[in-house]
């Protein structure tokens, strides 16, 4: 057994569920939620779970430390669905207050970069 101290919110914990839609927002959010798991800063998690309401991905939502939400435009629909399975305490980005709009945001390293460092900032411990 280590006495080694963590963060209370370790990163197994931590889950993000990112709006993966049509427009080029929700790909810039789909590809900065992709990083994030692959930084190993939390885990992707599946949205259409928590609409679906399967019993596991709740579960495991349930007892997440941090969740973190990107929307990519302003309908918030990432937002929605977790507030409509009775989720409230979590993060959220929405890309429009990055600065990317929708129809007009190219997907490129540089805007997904935007958003990997606004949901570090948002998942860290502090």
């Amino acid at each position: 057994m280590s006495d080694q101290k963590s963060c209370a919110c370790s990163a197994a914990s931590k889950l993000i569920f990112a709006c993966s839609g049509a427009a080029d927002v929700g790909a810039i959010a789909d590809q900065a939620a992709r990083q994030l798991a692959g930084e190993g800063i939390g885990k992707m998690f599946c949205l259409a779970g928590i609409g679906g309401r399967v019993g596991g991905i709740m579960k495991t939502t349930e007892s997440a430390e941090k969740i973190l939400v990107i929307d990519g435009c302003p309908l918030n629909c990432a937002k929605s669905c977790l507030e409509q399975a009775g989720f409230t305490k979590f993060e959220h980005t929405n890309l429009t207050d990055l600065g990317l709009v929708k129809g007009q945001s190219a997907v490129t390293g540089e805007n997904i970069q935007k958003v990997v460092e606004d949901g570090k900032a948002k998942l860290s411990c502090n």
